[in-house]
Formats: structure tokens, C-alpha cells, sequence
């Protein structure tokens, strides 16, 4: 790359980085807020908390990155039109397909980090996270054990007092009655729920076990500084979870095993979330190709980009709201596939077509005598 290339594409990029770190952050604040429940009710450590919350992440960062890397063109482009650099570039007799160069660059190397994230990161962290969420939602113990409530599991009673962070539950009454022969009250100041291949244990520290036999009138007293009570029967066990469309690997989706029922009960799903990942990569073109197409050519400081800026985020609009309005019904309409991609095309034609001629596009005369006419008008009518 020459050096002007080295400089737009690096202003384009670290432009581009910072608003989707900006934007990715800020959304997924707004939607770990949601498991703040893991955290509260269900007792989670803050790791899990982060992790569950985090897997959704490429997610996102997929869906903004194209809006990320037009909002960093624009920013470019207008920057450079600001330092009067298009004007010297275009003297300079840089072609707009020269000047194009750049930006595409920089569009190619987002187009291929979204690519990693919709074809493989963001389905695999989907099924992570659906995995994780099974795992937690089937864990007895999680659900069931609630401060200052009475759980019963068969002949077993627990209560718990308070659960801390990291896990640890204090005020612990146990009442075990799941054996006819004996009955089992334990009494411990606190303890914490450990995991291990064979199942869950509660280790109890500081407390007192009664144990009363059948046959015999007086309990056996036991206190106790440390004692483990098995909750293995409670604990989850290996879940069978059934992956949707979005958690689906895009081999396997477009490789689908011909006995699998999921994929059989809704082909035209699969089909069209396929496609989307597809897609996915291909909106940066459009994007980047139409934001030059309209911001791109030279203008003078006296020439106002107002007009241009507004065309342009209503075509970003039109073709994006299309793109999904198209996807919603292509699962039910198989044709649909086939206009998003005559849309994405035709854009991209369009564009090309406005950068070779070096179009500038500015708001017609008649609209702008209109304006000013209007502005005159209600000058005049505000009262002095």
C-alpha cells in the first residue's frame, strides 16, 4: 500500500474499532443486566456471570460491525473533505477508483472479521451458551435453594439463611427423613455446595448433627467442625439439549443430517439462516460502496454535505430494512434469498456506476428555493 492508502485505511480501521467497542459495550451492558438473576436468586459466581453474559458477544458484534464501519467511512470522508484532502487528491489526479482503493481494503478486512463471526464464532458460542443455561436451569440445588424458603426434595427438608457471594450459604437447617430406619436434623452456621464427577456435596462447617433411630428414646448428638452431606440425587445430570437454527454449526446446516427431525420439521429455517450467514459478510460492500458513492467526491468548504448525508442514511435504511424484512419471510418464501441478493447486487452496481461517472450528489435547486422561500415565510410571521 502507498502511503495514502496506509493512511486512510489505519484512520478507517481505528475509527471502526472504536465504535464497535463502543457500541458492542454499551448493548451488551443493556443485556447483562437481564442475569443479574444468576447472580441473586440463583447464587452464580461472578465468573459465571460474565461467561453466560459474554457468549453473546460475537453475536452482537456481527450484527454492528457493518453499521460500525459506515459510520467510520462517514467519519473519514468527512474528515478528509473537512481538511480540503479529497480536493488535493483529486488534483492531484487521483481517479475515484484509485481513491476507492483504500476504503475497500479496509472493507475487506472487516468483511472477512464478520465472516469468522457468522459462519463459525457466534454459532458456537450460541451453543456454549445454551449448553451453559441448560446445565443451570436443570441444577436442583441452584433453583430450589432460596433464602428464608423451605425447600422439600422427597423426604428431605433444607432452609438456608442468606447465600453469599462466591457460593457460600449461611443459617443451614437440615431435616433428612429419606430413610424409615432414622431421621437426621443438622444444624451449621454455614457450608457451600461443592461438584465433582460423581455428583454434588454440601460441606457444612460449625454445626451439629441429631440423629434419631428407630427403637431408641434418645438422639445421638454429634457437633461437628467440618461434615459433608451427599446431594448427589439432586445434582443435574447430563442434558440432552436440542440446538436451534442460530445455535446450529453452518456445517451442519448446510450439510444437515437427513434423520434429524429439528432440521425436517422446518427446512426453509435452516435454509434461510444459512443464507444470512452468507450475508452477513457482504452488507460492509454495500455500505462502504453506497457511503462513498454519495460522500466520496470533491466538494468545496462552500458546498454543504447536509443533503448527501441524508440520502445516504436513507438508503442505508431502505436497504438494510429490505435485507430484513426479506430474511423474515425467506424461510416461508425460498424467492426471497434470491431478491436479497439482487438487492446487495444492485446496490453495489448502483454505487459503482455513481463513483465511475463522479457524481455529486446536492439537493436540486428548486428544493433548496423551496427551503429558503419556507424559511422566509416563517421568519417574516414571528412576531417582533
Amino acid at each position: 500500500m502507498s502511503a495514502i492508502d496506509k493512511y486512510i485505511v489505519r484512520g478507517t480501521l481505528q475509527a471502526f474499532l472504536i465504535v464497535l467497542v463502543s457500541l458492542t459495550g454499551i448493548i451488551w451492558i443493556t443485556q447483562a443486566l437481564r442475569g443479574l438473576d444468576l447472580m441473586t436468586s440463583q447464587g452464580q459466581t461472578i465468573l459465571v456471570f460474565f461467561g453466560v453474559t459474554g457468549l453473546a458477544i460475537p453475536l452482537l458484534a456481527m450484527i454492528i460491525a457493518p453499521i460500525a464501519l459506515l459510520i467510520a467511512v462517514m467519519y473519514t470522508l468527512n474528515r478528509l473533505a473537512t481538511e480540503s484532502e479529497i480536493i488535493v487528491m483529486n488534483a492531484a489526479g487521483l481517479s475515484p477508483s484509485r481513491f476507492l482503493r483504500p476504503f475497500m481494503i479496509a472493507t475487506v478486512t472487516v468483511s472477512v472479521f464478520v465472516a469468522f463471526l457468522s459462519l463459525y464464532l457466534a454459532p458456537q458460542c450460541l451453543r456454549d451458551l445454551k449448553q451453559w443455561q441448560a446445565e443451570i436451569g436443570a441444577d436442583v440445588l441452584t433453583n430450589i435453594l432460596r433464602p428464608g424458603e423451605f425447600a422439600k426434595l422427597g423426604g428431605l427438608t433444607i432452609r438456608i439463611s442468606e447465600r453469599l457471594p462466591g457460593g457460600v450459604l449461611t443459617g443451614i437447617f437440615i431435616d433428612d427423613q429419606r430413610n424409615p430406619a432414622e431421621r437426621i436434623d443438622i444444624i451449621a452456621e454455614r457450608g457451600a455446595v461443592q461438584k465433582n464427577e460423581r455428583g454434588s456435596v454440601l460441606v457444612l462447617q460449625d454445626g451439629n448433627l441429631q440423629r434419631f433411630e428407630t427403637g431408641k428414646r434418645d438422639p445421638a448428638l454429634v457437633a461437628f467442625k467440618s461434615y459433608a452431606f451427599d446431594l448427589s440425587q439432586f445434582s443435574n445430570a447430563a442434558q440432552n439439549v436440542t440446538y436451534g437454527t442460530r445455535e446450529r454449526s453452518t456445517w451442519n446446516i448446510a450439510f444437515p443430517d437427513p434423520n434429524d427431525p429439528v432440521i425436517n420439521a422446518a427446512p426453509g429455517a435452516f435454509r434461510a439462516e444459512l443464507h444470512d450467514r452468507f450475508f452477513a459478510p457482504l452488507y460492509p460492500f454495500a455500505f462502504v460502496l453506497l457511503a462513498f458513492a454519495v460522500l466520496g467526491p470533491a466538494r468545496t468548504t462552500r458546498q454543504t454535505r447536509n443533503f448527501a448525508i441524508a440520502v445516504l442514511i436513507f438508503g442505508i435504511l431502505a436497504v438494510r430494512i429490505t435485507g430484513f424484512g426479506l430474511s423474515t419471510v425467506s424461510a416461508a418464501i425460498p424467492g426471497a434469498i434470491v431478491a436479497q441478493y439482487l438487492l446487495l447486487a444492485l446496490t453495489c452496481l448502483t454505487s459503482i456506476v455513481l463513483i465511475s461517472r463522479g457524481l455529486v450528489i446536492d439537493a436540486p435547486t428548486r428544493l433548496i428555493d423551496y427551503g429558503r422561500a419556507l424559511l422566509s415565510r416563517l421568519i417574516a410571521l414571528r412576531p417582533i
